[in-house]
């Protein structure tokens, strides 16, 4: 992928992709002009290099609708900074200020891949394993999209061809309302079912690109949230069998090595980072800035000698500015056991203290986010941590979700989790209870594995107490963020003005208030 993935802006400008500037705004200036450009195997190929870059790219995306709004990030700054996007992390998002570009950003690489599915089905030079991985990876990914968008907005414009990018086509007639979220459902099972028939057996080796066993993990994740979302609960079955049928892969003993070490034994598919190539430069935004912080805080609590913080982290020269512009909660640390490998492997604690009275007094009790820290190159701090979206713990909680939902006992999937998470043996094992309780217990578990990998916000949603999802704020647990009566339909996301504007067969979200005449 090295060699390739600085290729996008090169195959985009062959093919007029430049052209465009808005997400809706459908008819390019110039339109596709690509007809010199489907000519080899190495031409596709550097596409859908460039497919995978652009996914890369929006690693920072997959966060923000995956995570911000779960609540373990906070609205009070500790260091005197402000934070970003809190109107998103307090679900305080309108149509003026949506927190997103128009559908996330993401219809411009649908309709990418739209293109690249038409071409290669219509090329005659590749062989036919070549063309079926290549057919296999565009739907999976295409889907991968689609359920985000799903999940973030319910029903959105399903467009599957890539008639918008050919000749020069009629701007009215490529107007298209959003599609219920039936259809959109339909549409996602259908790519998933496509990407699969493809692949064949054909699973791949490189982890960095879209693969058969990426496709599975994402019909077991589909499959999962229909069958609890919409109540189709002949979907566990099948979201079952489809990661029961993801095999080869291991937890590692240690969990800090899982972010450390790339692409291995746990990792099933990941967006790549390295020196020199690219780098997840967001997680700077989770750390300290020097002037706010080296001096004025200490680690020791107790020890009234103890010196303070200068740097420990050695952030003092990196690639990117860092300053705390996005915070986790101090109640996320307290959550975790002393001894549980994965707090300290994730967040870095600190306090300012008081030493003017005694004994002395905490004054502010702060962390920082260390799990995806990079490494030192020239004595430069890097942010070349690989992103994982699918790996093996994650497999094994989806599978201890769906054995509860069934009424089975999801201990022998909770347990290696929990037993890696204490170095080999878990000083509480988990305990088979009621189905709320062992509900509760993987949500725990995954808010604890998956922090800053985009997955709280989407498992509040679908995860439930009885018969309401953990995003409802409730007495029987403190997870929830909004309130049922009043603010449910905040569970989806509006979209900005402009996107009715652009389209005027497009209609708001409901239950969020429109100027759309």
């Amino acid at each position: 992928m090295k060699k390739h993935i600085k290729m996008m802006a090169v195959i985009f400008s062959l093919l007029g992709m430049t052209a465009c500037n808005k997400d809706l705004n459908l008819v390019p200036e110039d339109y596709f002009a690509d007809g010199n450009y489907w000519q080899n195997e190495a031409q596709v190929e550097n596409f859908m290099t460039g497919i995978h870059s652009q996914l890369r790219a929006q690693q920072f995306q997959f966060f923000r609708l995956g995570e911000m709004r779960g609540g373990g990030l906070t609205n009070v700054p500790k260091f005197p900074v402000s934070l970003n996007e809190l109107n998103i992390v307090e679900h305080n998002m309108t149509e003026v200020s949506p927190g997103l570009s128009a559908w996330a950003g993401f219809m411009n690489t649908i309709l990418q891949i739209n293109l690249f599915i038409e071409r290669v089905n219509g090329i005659s030079f590749l062989s036919d394993v070549k063309k079926n991985e290549l057919l296999g990876q565009a739907h999976g990914m295409r889907a991968f999209y689609y359920f985000h968008l799903l999940r973030t907005y319910g029903g959105v414009p399903l467009r599957l061809t890539a008639d918008v990018l050919n000749n020069q086509p009629d701007p009215v007639a490529l107007r298209l309302a959003r599609s219920s979220e039936a259809d959109v459902l339909t549409a996602v099972k259908d790519d998933v079912a496509k990407s699969l028939g493809y692949f064949g057996t054909e699973q791949g080796t490189n982890k960095a690109y879209w693969s058969l066993n990426a496709t599975r993990m994402l019909k077991g994740e589909i499959y999962l949230w229909s069958a609890k979302m919409y109540g189709a609960t002949a979907d566990f079955a099948e979201a079952k069998a489809a990661l029961n049928a993801v095999t080869g892969y291991s937890l590692l003993p240690n969990f800090t090595n899982v972010i450390k070490q790339k692409r291995n034994a746990e990792i099933i598919f990941t967006l790549p980072f390295a020196f020199n190539e690219a780098q997840a430069t967001s997680s700077a935004a989770f750390l300290y800035d020097l002037p706010n912080f080296s001096g004025l805080y200490y680690k020791d609590t107790v020890d009234i000698n103890a010196s303070a913080l200068v740097d420990p982290l050695i952030l003092q020269q990196t690639t990117a500015q860092v300053i705390q512009r996005y915070a986790y909660k101090y109640e996320l640390f307290q959550s975790f056991e002393a001894d549980d490998q994965r707090r300290d492997a994730t967040f870095y604690d600190f306090y300012a203290i008081d030493r003017a009275v005694t004994p002395q007094v905490v004054t502010v009790r702060n962390i920082v986010l260390t799990k995806f820290l990079g490494t030192i190159n020239n004595n430069i701090r890097n942010y070349t941590d690989d992103w994982p979206i699918y790996r093996e713990a994650d497999r094994l909680l989806m599978l201890a979700e769906i054995a509860n939902a069934e009424g089975a006992d999801p201990s022998s999937f909770i347990q290696p989790v929990r037993n890696r998470a204490f170095g080999g043996v878990d000083p509480t094992p988990f305990v088979n209870g009621t189905k709320d309780a062992n509900e509760l217990a993987i949500f725990e578990e995954r808010s604890k594995e998956f922090i800053w990998e985009g997955k709280r916000w989407y498992d509040i949603r679908r995860m439930k107490y009885g018969s309401d999802p953990l995003v409802f704020k409730s007495s029987n647990h403190t997870y929830g963020v909004l309130d049922k009566n009043t603010e449910a339909y905040k569970s989806l996301w509006p979209i900005g003005r402009d996107v009715w504007t652009d389209d005027p067969l497009v209609e708001q979200t409901p239950g969020y208030q429109t100027t759309k005449p």
